[in-house]
């Protein structure tokens, strides 16, 4: 199949999947039919998507040297060919570098091989010029030597001439999903499935910062809190169990810009908001509806944990962000529509809904066939609603901001580590959520300035720009009970001036003509019992 390498850890993970739910001898002797939810051309976009982020953040780097280094005083095809090359990163090829002349260095290509496996005869070369290194801030000749063994790509409308590549040190995973049912459109979990196999959406536990405070915000909304609520963006300290204190501190550091609405906290991904609020709420009640949203199985309720300093995978937080999506109504992600035995008999099916109608034998003028909708409710949709709305406010005004250029409606959040060791961004439109995550597979900083909003949130730009290209731009679609009522975005007041936007209100929840929030900065002393880790080196995720 020519999207085998494409969706090499798809397939894997419909294979793990399958072992869950059908035993190893049925698996490989049963002949089992297996559809999958795989849209291959979502899956080769978003291989391509996340593949161009990470080969950005890598090649900003620098070049890190040759890969390998061989004889060429003999056939140097036959040795390049025993070298071991990816196969699902075409069109990059190995080659070796022949000579150094000069600003350019000229290559031989890695040959392919006959029928037979014999090494072909024909001998491929190219040119390596200063252009196709310029990424590098390095020339061939003060880069490379003879015999070097390099990655390079075909430059588009020069023949004969190619631009050096490298294999990234940094990985990730992105993940592309129907909100409404769980279905996995596309998964891939790192920059090459041949080089390594660990599935980076789906067995790789990462800390998810500021991406997992929507839960924290919508666990407020759904508890009393309305979009407007003030909330202190001031220096907060937390008591802990050896008497010491714990003081979070927003990303730009500082001690804040005093009292603002709810919103702002989500939009512009302040920590001290968000402590000072989930210390009112209570991390206990946070920690629940973490598990209902299926980000945690079983969240400890410290304090810390508000600023997403729990580890998590990027499947689980693609399906909880798609509860947020669909209304409130809890998915179970899959890979698998469903499992047929031999003779057709249906082993497993994703989508168990009742369909009334659905079995009629021809049209007899009955009424059209209706599903029923047996999603559990995990979160009111209106408190869905404003959370989703508060997200859109991060790519039309936060931290999202350099998503706009889509030009469709969307909602997400990004999310950096504390030392910037995680970079995330999680967010849909009205019918796709899409997720995506870098990292080192060792966590190490990605850099003491890296943020989410420069390297995690451009893949899922790169990505939402083409796959709802020829998509209509639906709105988020607004439950009934919703009141939209213009307020001013820096003071959650109503208004009709400047800096005016519509804000989503539960019945009886709109701001009064005049209205104001207040305080000041505060020592707080938490129970040991409830806060004895919060100081876990989580003070500066955004």
């Amino acid at each position: 199949s020519p999207n085998t390498y494409v969706a090499g850890y798809f397939a894997e993970e419909v294979r793990r999947q399958l072992l869950e739910q059908q035993s190893e001898k049925k698996l490989y002797e049963g002949g089992l039919s297996v559809r999958t939810t795989l849209d291959p051309k979502m899956q080769a976009l978003t291989r391509k998507a996340l593949a161009d982020g990470l080969v950005r953040y890598d090649e900003a780097h620098g070049f890190r040297g040759a890969m390998n280094h061989i004889d060429i005083s003999s056939d140097w095809g036959v040795t390049l060919a025993a070298i071991p090359a990816l196969g699902d990163v075409k069109p990059w090829r190995l080659a070796v570098v022949l000579d150094v002349t000069g600003d350019a260095a000229r290559i031989g290509l890695q040959p392919g091989r006959e029928k037979f496996g014999e090494v072909a005869r024909e001998r491929e070369t190219g040119l390596l010029t200063a252009e196709g290194m310029r990424w590098s801030g390095r020339t061939p000749r003060t880069a490379l030597t003879t015999g070097d063994v390099i990655y390079v790509e075909p430059l588009a409308g020069r023949a004969g001439q190619y631009r050096l590549r490298q294999i990234p040190d940094i990985s990730g995973a992105m993940v592309a999903m129907d909100p409404h049912t769980g279905r996995v459109f596309s998964m891939v979990g790192g920059f090459s499935f041949d080089q390594s196999s660990f599935n980076r959406a789906t067995q790789a536990l990462r800390q998810p910062g500021s991406s997992f405070k929507p839960f924290v915000y919508a666990t407020a909304l759904d508890n009393g809190y309305t979009p407007s609520s003030s909330i202190l963006d001031e220096p907060i300290s937390i008591q802990q169990a050896d008497g010491t204190y714990w003081t979070p501190e927003n990303f730009e550091g500082g001690h804040g810009t005093g009292a603002h609405p709810l919103r702002y906290g989500i939009e512009h991904s302040k920590n001290m908001m968000t402590v000072r609020l989930a210390k009112d709420v209570g991390m206990p009640l946070i920690a629940e509806y973490a598990k209902r949203f299926g980000v945690y199985d079983e969240m400890t309720p410290y304090l810390s944990m508000a600023l997403g300093a729990g580890e998590t995978t990027l499947l689980r937080m693609v399906t909880g962000y798609s509860m947020l999506a669909n209304g409130g109504k809890r998915i179970k992600p899959t890979l698998i529509d469903r499992i047929q035995d031999r003779w057709g008999k249906t082993l497993y099916r994703h989508d168990e809904r009742q369909c009334i109608g659905c079995d009629s034998a021809q049209w007899e003028n009955q009424l059209e066939p209706k599903l029923i909708d047996k999603r559990e409710q995990v979160l009111d949709p209106l408190t869905a609603y404003q959370i989703t709305s508060i997200m859109e406010g991060v790519i039309q005004r936060g931290t999202g901001v350099s998503i706009r250029s889509v030009g469709k409606h969307l909602a997400g959040k990004t999310g950096t580590t504390n030392d910037a060791k995680d970079l995330w961004f999680v967010g849909f439109s009205p019918d796709l959520a899409v997720g995506v995550f870098i990292g080192y597979d060792r966590p190490r900083s990605l850099g003491s300035h890296a943020q989410a909003a420069q390297f995690a949130a451009p893949i899922f730009r790169d990505f939402m720009t083409v796959a709802l290209k020829d998509k209509p731009d639906t709105p988020f679609r607004v439950p009934p009970g919703i009141k939209l009522i213009s307020i001013d975005v820096h003071s959650g007041l109503r208004s009709s001036g400047a800096g005016t936007i519509l804000e989503a209100f539960k019945p009886g929840t709109a701001p009064p003509d005049s209205y104001s929030g207040g305080g000041g900065p505060r020592q707080l002393d938490t129970p040991h019992d409830v806060d004895q880790q919060v100081g876990s080196g989580t003070g500066g995720l955004y």
